[in-house]
């Protein structure tokens, strides 16, 4: 049986190459206005999604401009919460809409994510506000986490992605982004070890410890120094692995 895997990346936020990232990855999840973004970025990438079938998700994050959604931002309520993933989600469903273009899915953004993967009320409200916007929604979750849970307890439909470029530690959390080592930026090592993960559907930790995982997706952050790069190498190698690279949104 052919293995299939998306990739995505998040795009829209002022900074990489936006268009080129669109020409490797099969999703993508746009800034809403929060952390980066505004609704010019938001309609040009949903336009230049279209059109090149790419898909869009909402990605969400803390009202955070200066800090790029990465500033922890504890003591938020649950409605807090689900009043922020709301309003951007909804914010790039009506924008979409002005490109003939549909919203697929959302994933968290920065240290809203950080904070869902272990906090179970922050997941719930993140989820609770997604399936209130559209059920039909998918929901971008880390695997072994609060968010998949969520995804569990909500009855959203949860797509588990791995990143590209973020090192694992043996209970299948990133390394902080603080500590030495934490994202990688050798092409070829990434998409090597990429190929391992989807194709053993597994994380890889560090230690070279192997986790047990459902693999739907696969992320290659924008922000990243060559992304671009080392997306077009994680691609490559999987396709000459014989996986086949499609939107999960074109999937059953």
């Amino acid at each position: 049986m052919t293995i299939q895997v998306d990739i995505n990346s998040d795009i829209g936020e002022g900074v990489g190459d936006d268009e080129a990232m669109l020409s490797v990855a099969t999703s993508v999840n746009v800034a809403c206005g929060f952390h980066a973004g505004n609704p010019g970025t938001m309609r040009r990438i949903a336009t230049q999604a279209r059109a090149r079938s790419v898909g869009i998700g909402a990605h969400p994050g803390y009202h955070d401009l200066a800090g790029f959604g990465r500033k922890p931002m504890p003591g938020l309520s649950a409605s807090e919460i689900e009043n922020l993933v709301a309003y951007q989600t909804g914010a790039l469903c009506a924008v979409a809409s002005l490109a003939g273009h549909k919203v697929t899915h959302v994933k968290a953004h920065g240290a809203l994510s950080n904070a869902a993967c272990s906090d179970a009320m922050i997941a719930n409200a993140i989820a609770a506000a997604v399936k209130a916007v559209d059920p039909n929604l998918a929901f971008m979750v880390l695997p072994q986490t609060e968010l998949a849970r969520a995804a569990d307890r909500t009855a959203l439909k949860p797509i588990h992605e791995i990143y590209a470029d973020r090192v694992y530690q043996d209970d299948a959390q990133l390394l902080p982004r603080s500590r030495s080592g934490a994202v990688l930026h050798d092409a070829n090592e990434i998409a090597q070890r990429v190929l391992r993960m989807v194709t053993e559907q597994s994380i890889i930790a560090a230690s070279g410890k192997v986790i047990p995982t459902p693999v739907d997706s696969v992320c290659v952050h924008g922000d990243t120094p060559g992304a671009v790069e080392i997306a077009k190498a994680v691609r490559a190698a999987l396709e000459q692995g014989g996986v086949k690279i499609s939107p999960f949104s074109s999937r059953p």
